[in-house]
């Protein structure tokens, strides 16, 4: 019996997964997002669903009728699109500016300086003359706004077509973090946030990339016309000092 009464008392207080709004959120933002949903859920009571994925799907889904009620894309473009598209009722707000990095193994290479950030990518192409294959990997630039700013870095760097046979592309910018720690990979060009992310310490190591080198990664949300209640809560909450903390140590501005 007393078991059971356990057993309700957590029933009652935990929070309702179901029915609880999905965030449809940019890869970029898994674990700053994670660490700012619970706070939200604690604060509050009310549970959400997290889905991460590269923003560029997700805004092809959104337009197809996806039930998410709130969109965090990577890249202020997908959300303008959908606007402009009718989708959604506004162009919602920018939640923070996030930053590329080159990211490597920790304790595997040197660390290239912030002067020369992309050395490793140069590193590695030296090495493939050589015959060692040493992989770069980032996010696909058809969808996933850090793999568009990797592009337009190694492009603007004269490394694009010399780095051809070495690239690997991750779906998103998370999967591209994988390959980049992986043991074949020499590095990638990936976002900040997850390189410097608290369940990477000892595994990840980066350096950011100059801004100037690329297009700025203004980071926009936007509620869905079906967002409920909690949706608008944590749309919110999201543009307030105790989410905005949580986001600049993850790496992000929030100015």
């Amino acid at each position: 019996m007393r078991a059971l009464l356990l057993l309700c008392c957590w029933l009652l207080s935990a929070p309702v997964m179901a029915g609880a709004p999905i965030v449809a959120a940019a890869s970029s933002l898994q674990f700053a997002l994670e660490a700012a949903a619970a706070q939200f859920t604690q604060q509050t009571g009310h549970a959400l669903r997290l889905n991460f994925g590269s923003s560029g799907n997700f805004r092809r889904q959104i337009a197809q009728g996806a039930p998410f009620e709130l969109f965090m894309s990577a890249d202020e473009g997908f959300v303008q699109a959908l606007y402009d598209e009718g989708h959604v009722d506004n162009a919602g707000v920018m939640y923070a500016r996030g930053r590329l990095a080159w990211a490597q193994p920790a304790g595997r290479y040197s660390l290239p300086d912030e002067q020369a950030p992309l050395a490793g990518v140069q590193e590695a192409i030296a090495a493939l003359e050589e015959g060692q294959r040493l992989r770069i990997a980032i996010a696909s630039p058809e969808h996933a706004p850090y793999g568009m700013v990797a592009r337009e870095v190694l492009q603007k760097a004269g490394l694009w077509e010399s780095s051809e046979a070495l690239r690997v592309q991750g779906e998103n910018v998370s999967q591209a973090m994988q390959f980049a720690l992986s043991g074949e990979a020499r590095g990638g060009l990936v976002a900040y946030s997850l390189a410097v992310a608290p369940a990477l310490v000892g595994r990840s190591e980066a350096v950011l990339i100059p801004e100037a080198w690329h297009t700025p990664l203004r980071q926009r949300m936007v509620l869905m016309p079906q967002a409920g209640e909690v949706a608008h809560a944590f749309y919110a909450w999201l543009q307030q000092p105790d989410a905005k903390e949580i986001f600049q140590t993850y790496g992000f501005s929030t100015d």
